[in-house]
């Protein structure tokens, strides 16, 4: 009998901020492993989830939302989204239905130039009309004509299952990249910053939440409970108040819906406590975001 080959490669999703690249990640994966909010700027890493079958992995890699930079960390973010261009073997490029152009013209070149195959996908068709989708999927051909166009929802989970197949088809034969039972590349620790700063994206407003990093100084799980202790960062004492709340009740609330989802994502009890340190000018400090995983030596 011939032997079955094995499928393996890097499937990179960039697009705006905000059209539903985490979202799609997550429907990819089956599991919440990126921020999703309605803010803007929601993810700042590039965080990878993996798909595996008996014959093929997919290396899914969730990027920031491309964006002009205004401060080290916004330049840290974009790095991320760089090297998406540079070890792709798909490229996704989504853009939500009415959107015309990436918020930075030298990543549409690179788009137009990508030797990779490029599937745009016209995210949140649900909010449109046929009329609408027609004249954009003429739009888009036009300016990519090297790239397959779908129309998906990633929300409402229409037409990701003919992407998947899609890109299953345009895999190159390899053996797989990392062991076939992990989910992601991140560490523990990693994800329960990510849940923390979800519910300050969610409950603060203006520049809160994209002032505040989390560090989780200690993980230690037994066989019935996980202990961890995590500090809010923020970049001024005010910032400190507002994160607290009056007298600990905005805090509080963080850290019990943080813990109810950490309890769902690990499938284990979870002592939670959460404390909030003043790291001033962390965003356009190179240590600091060294020490945070942003910048690489």
């Amino acid at each position: 009998m011939e032997a079955k080959t094995h499928k393996a490669g890097f499937v990179n999703i960039i697009g705006n901020p905000n059209v539903g690249k985490s979202t799609l990640m997550n429907a990819f994966v089956g599991e919440k492993l990126s921020i999703i909010t309605s803010k803007a700027q929601t993810t700042r890493h590039r965080i990878l989830g993996i798909v595996n079958g008996d014959d093929f992995q997919m290396v899914f890699s969730d990027t920031p939302g491309i964006i002009k930079p205004a401060y080290g960390l916004q330049n840290s973010m974009m790095d991320f989204v760089k090297s998406a261009f540079q070890d792709a073997d798909v490229l996704l490029y989504l853009v939500e239905i009415g959107e015309k152009a990436l918020k930075d013209e030298s990543f549409f070149t690179k788009l137009q130039h990508a030797e990779m195959p490029v599937l745009l996908l016209l995210n949140k068709i649900d909010k449109g009309d046929e009329a609408l989708l027609l004249s954009q999927q003429k739009h888009w051909q036009e300016q990519l004509p090297n790239a397959e166009i779908f129309a998906i929802s990633a929300l409402e989970n229409f037409g990701v299952t003919e992407v998947f197949n899609r890109i299953l088809d345009l895999l190159p034969e390899s053996p797989a990249f990392y062991p076939k039972d992990q989910l992601t590349d991140k560490p523990e620790r990693f994800f329960v910053n990510e849940k923390i700063r979800e519910k300050i994206l969610i409950h603060y407003k203006k520049e809160i939440p994209y002032s505040v990093e989390v560090e989780t100084e200690s993980f230690e799980e037994s066989e019935s409970i996980i202990h961890i202790r995590s500090i809010i960062i923020v970049e001024r004492e005010s910032q400190k108040a507002i994160i607290l709340g009056h007298k600990g009740s905005a805090i509080k609330r963080v850290g019990t819906e943080s813990r109810k989802d950490l309890e769902k994502f690990f499938d284990k009890k979870i002592h939670l406590e959460t404390y909030v340190k003043v790291n001033k000018n962390w965003r356009n400090d190179d240590k600091q975001l060294r020490r945070f995983g942003y910048n690489k030596d």
